[in-house]
């Protein structure tokens, strides 16, 4: 194996409530009333698979868009601001490149905005790729911003490992036929991700450098098996 592939939204930075704020706000602006729940048991997917649960065929096509683009700005305006890392995201990222992994991002986010992300994690210097929302037709749980990574790491599959916050980011890993890792920082139950079919489960990234020894980034560090 040779490429860890981060989601950056709850994996990486503290964002889910946040985003969950942001749609509640602009669904109600639009007149459509849903709980704080309902909408961030949703967040991890991109606008195109998350307006579905909520609205109809019919208002999608209506003021969809528009719905949107009021989001994105909400988002920006009043949210954004709010993110902060999570601990230690650099430290584990050097400890992955000391083991001769390669990390990309891959993000439903915008590209703008994932360029925020990476900055506040310190981490834009530590990367060989990443993909946003920008580069899939269609958002998680499809797979595409992850076989679009998968791609410009140019690697297969088998390669590669995900890093993920939500049971949709299992589940994009698992269509695109690539080994999903789970944490528990962006507020999913464990037993969610487990049933999407995540390898391992940890807390985030603090928890999992503190138990590196003992995860497979250690078992399957590429500077082992080059050593084998």
């Amino acid at each position: 194996m040779k490429a860890v592939i981060f989601d950056v939204d709850g994996t990486l930075v503290d964002s889910v409530d946040l985003h969950a704020k942001a749609w509640q706000k602009a669904f109600a602006d639009f007149g459509h009333e849903f709980s704080f729940d309902e909408v961030r048991s949703q967040i991890g997917k991109g606008g195109d698979q998350l307006l579905p649960v909520f609205l109809s065929e019919s208002e999608i096509e209506e003021r969809g868009h528009a719905l949107e683009k009021h989001r994105s700005q909400l988002f920006k305006r009043d949210y954004l601001k709010q993110i902060k890392a999570f601990p230690q995201v650099r430290d584990l990222f050097l400890r992955l490149l000391d083991d001769g992994w390669r990390i990309a991002l891959a993000s439903s986010a915008k590209g703008d905005e994932l360029d925020i992300y990476k900055n506040l994690c310190n981490v834009a210097d530590l990367l060989e790729a990443e993909t946003s929302s920008d580069d899939a037709e269609k958002s998680k749980p499809h797979p595409d911003i992850f076989q679009a990574a998968v791609a410009r790491l140019k690697l297969t599959p088998d390669e590669c490992i995900v890093v993920g916050d939500t049971p949709y980011d299992a589940d994009a890993a698992g269509r695109a036929d690539i080994l999903s890792i789970g944490v528990l920082c962006g507020g999913f139950p464990a037993e969610d991700l487990t049933a999407a079919g995540c390898h391992a489960l940890y807390e985030g990234a603090a928890d999992l450098l503190a138990r590196y020894d003992d995860s497979l980034f250690h078992e399957r560090r590429p500077t082992a098996t080059a050593a084998r």
